[in-house]
């Protein structure tokens, strides 16, 4: 039931000559075209950092799995949505403040007719899977928590404890085959993988960019292979900077400034030709100045350069958090507007449309 338990002369030279000129246009096209990057090997389970700790139903999953009980989510109203998805056929809504992750195979029934995954969190981000397993983030008790779904019911099997601070913005990423676990003040990124055949969890690394710590940065993006960072406010009042680092290594590629009214960055999107950003505060911390923002050329930031879309297409007056894309639709979580906490859009062609408020 759980997957750990285990080809006359002129030839020649018009051969030579063949050979060379697709040389030559094979070492051109490289050039201008870099080979996408290889998918990872499949983990071998040895080089670990730390072992995913099992919880009382991951020792015992079926006593769990028969002792377990849907449960209808019991608010009709969101409070603080960050993030929407969809993995499978499920759609998942990580309800922030109501330390609540729910679940529906119907996106826009009422909220009460949603299921609740989780209820075991303070404060969680986000949510990200494989197929295999589910990677919640318990940003309050600085923990992930591990999920396996038999048939409709989601069992916590695993713990991982001591996540730097405030772990914040979770993903899986295919190409790497690694989830990717952001601590949200220390510049902490923790990887975690797990066998073919099993489903325990193993942080293999922890990369750090010691710039980022001490900053609050709630997110990170995966775009053309690199990794790219928004830092928001700190206590010391650095200016906002966007950080493209490479992703094997994390060494900052680039350093690109941000205006001051886009200091306290939530997230950053590349949504066709344009990058989306998310603000959360000004550098001062004024929530008065959220908004969202896009560009074709995060150079240009710090330039003015930027269109302000947020009161165009989304009312504007709340704050705008996390974008996330389900097949060819994106998502947009807001937070201080009653009856606009999830907005639903498409781009076409670099075009917003189909704005619609969800819930």
């Amino acid at each position: 039931m759980f997957i750990w338990k285990k080809t006359i002369h002129f030839n020649k030279i018009l051969t030579a000559a063949l050979t060379g000129l697709l040389t030559c246009m094979t070492l051109v096209s490289c050039a201008k075209e870099p080979s996408a990057p290889q998918k990872a090997a499949p983990y071998d389970g040895k080089d670990y950092i730390q072992e995913s700790e099992l919880t009382s139903a991951g020792e015992d999953p079926d006593g769990a799995f028969d002792s377990y009980t849907l449960t209808n989510n019991y608010d009709s109203a969101l409070s603080v949505p960050t993030y929407v998805t969809k993995i499978d056929d499920l759609w998942f809504i990580v309800d922030c403040y109501h330390n609540r992750i729910i679940y529906s195979d119907t996106l826009g029934i009422e909220l009460n007719q949603w299921k609740i995954m989780t209820g075991d969190v303070t404060q969680p981000h986000t949510i990200a899977s494989d197929g295999v397993v589910y990677l919640v983030d318990d940003t309050e008790n600085n923990r992930v928590q591990v999920f396996e779904k038999v048939d409709s019911k989601f069992i916590n099997t695993q713990t991982i404890y001591n996540i730097g601070n405030r772990p914040h913005y979770t993903i899986y990423d295919k190409a790497t085959d690694t989830f990717y676990v952001w601590s949200s003040t220390t510049g902490e990124m923790y990887l975690f993988r797990h066998t073919a055949d099993s489903s325990l969890m193993y942080l293999t690394e922890v990369r750090k960019i010691d710039a980022l710590n001490g900053i609050y940065v709630r997110s990170f993006s995966i775009i053309d292979g690199d990794i790219y960072f928004v830092s928001s406010v700190s206590e010391a009042g650095t200016p906002g900077r966007i950080y493209q680092c490479d992703l094997n290594s994390f060494e900052i590629k680039k350093e690109i400034p941000v205006p001051d009214t886009l200091a306290g960055m939530v997230q950053i999107t590349r949504i066709q030709n344009y990058y989306y950003i998310t603000t959360s505060t000004d550098l001062s911390g004024d929530q008065n100045h959220a908004t969202i923002v896009r560009t074709p050329s995060l150079s240009e930031l710090s330039k003015g350069n930027y269109e302000d879309i947020y009161a165009q297409y989304f009312i504007g007056g709340g704050t705008p958090y996390y974008i996330s894309e389900v097949d060819g639709t994106y998502f947009l979580t807001e937070h201080r507007l009653k009856d606009h906490s999830i907005w639903r859009f498409k781009v076409e062609k670099n075009k917003i449309t189909d704005v619609t408020a969800l819930y």
